[in-house]
């Protein structure tokens, strides 16, 4: 490579969503860069709309030239987005993109960071049956992520022989919940597993209480894991479950050291969302090493090779990027505190069960 001009790397994401440009954005660099090149972020605001995304991922490509992609938030804008970096054969690195069917099409560029969808709330189901329970209802959001999370679940609670006496799913955007609650209320289940985002995990939780539904156990997927969730419910959020692709306690090299470097660097703690970008750029770097270049295929190469372990957790993908090593935990609000309780191997703490009504906090 005869050019030492910056590497640069590419990422659309919703900016006002907190993304994980600032983790990712300092990965390559704290590392040294990239083959002896300074590491420039090309970062571009998608608003978490699908169709601006691809717009951007296209602007980024063919007007900016960048050498590198990360993929941006969420399945539905990955899905999206993919379409235009498989188009111009580069390499995406999707942090942030849990739906299975992404990686299941033929594709041939884009690698998978995190667990997937379907897993989300194994944990959740699996504390359930070990401790008796019986009966499920599953709601989603009517949304890709959503649906292959609930999907799993039912999947899971059937194979664990948990009986699914009631499953739903809601629009996107929707705030109430009541008559979903009401039906489920009337089914009784001991556990509810919903497939959220924040804001419908918020709202679903609030009116649980109003409705007086009181199941034994009761766990969120996506945005249960923010601080600001129990910021906004105060003590109705007290044992919640949910489940999370990273804690800052998890015993993973580097995890410690990250943890503290970005809060100093940023003033609050890192969500598993940013912990995924950084690792995301930690792996396409390691393989941007191993290739000993910014080409594409042979980058591709690498990352399917690739078996590595971050402050996030473990990498290692089958032939169509599909991750199989990274490990999900489930987590439960207890006083005020995130507390891992699943699995066994992983645990801080033991589950605060059953769930007591809410009569009787």
């Amino acid at each position: 490579m005869t050019s030492k001009a910056p590497a640069a790397l590419a990422v659309a994401l919703a900016l006002a969503a907190g993304g994980v440009v600032p983790a990712a954005a300092q990965a390559p660099i704290r590392i040294g860069g990239l083959l002896g090149r300074k590491v420039q972020f090309v970062v571009y605001d998608d608003q978490s709309l699908p169709a601006t995304a691809v717009r951007l991922y296209e602007k980024l490509i063919t007007e900016d030239k960048v050498d590198g992609v990360m993929g941006p938030y969420s399945s539905p804008v990955t899905e999206a987005s993919v379409n235009v970096t498989e188009k111009y054969k580069k390499v995406m690195v999707a942090p942030l993109a849990a739906t299975t069917s992404i990686f299941k099409k033929g594709r041939k560029y884009i690698f998978m960071v995190i667990s997937p969808a379907e897993v989300y709330l194994e944990g959740l189901v699996d504390m359930a049956v070990k401790r008796g329970l019986k009966t499920v209802a599953v709601v989603n959001e009517d949304t890709l992520f959503s649906k292959a999370a609930a999907a799993g679940a039912v999947e899971t609670a059937k194979k664990k022989g948990l009986q699914v006496v009631f499953a739903e799913a809601y629009p996107k955007g929707n705030t109430d919940f009541s008559a979903l609650l009401t039906k489920v209320k009337a089914a009784n289940p001991d556990v509810l597993a919903a497939a959220t985002y924040f804001d419908d995990a918020v709202a679903l939780t609030r009116q649980m209480k109003e409705l007086n539904v009181n199941p034994k156990m009761f766990g969120v997927t996506v945005g249960g894991d923010l601080p600001e969730f129990y910021d906004t419910l105060k003590q109705n959020a007290e044992y919640i479950y949910g489940a999370t692709q990273w804690e800052h306690t998890l015993p993973y090299p580097g995890n410690p050291e990250y943890f503290e470097a970005y809060k100093k660097d940023f003033g609050h703690e890192p969500s598993y969302h940013s912990t995924a970008g950084y690792a995301g750029c930690l792996i396409y770097a390691e393989a941007v090493k191993r290739a000993n270049s910014l080409d594409a295929d042979k980058v591709r190469e690498q990352l399917l090779k690739l078996e590595m372990r971050t402050p996030f957790g473990d990498y290692k993908v089958e032939a169509d990027g599909f991750q199989v090593a990274h490990k999900m935990v489930t987590f439960q609000w207890q006083r005020e505190k995130k507390v891992t309780v699943w699995p066994d191997e992983l645990a801080q703490g033991k589950p605060l069960f059953p769930t007591p009504p809410w009569t009787s906090r």
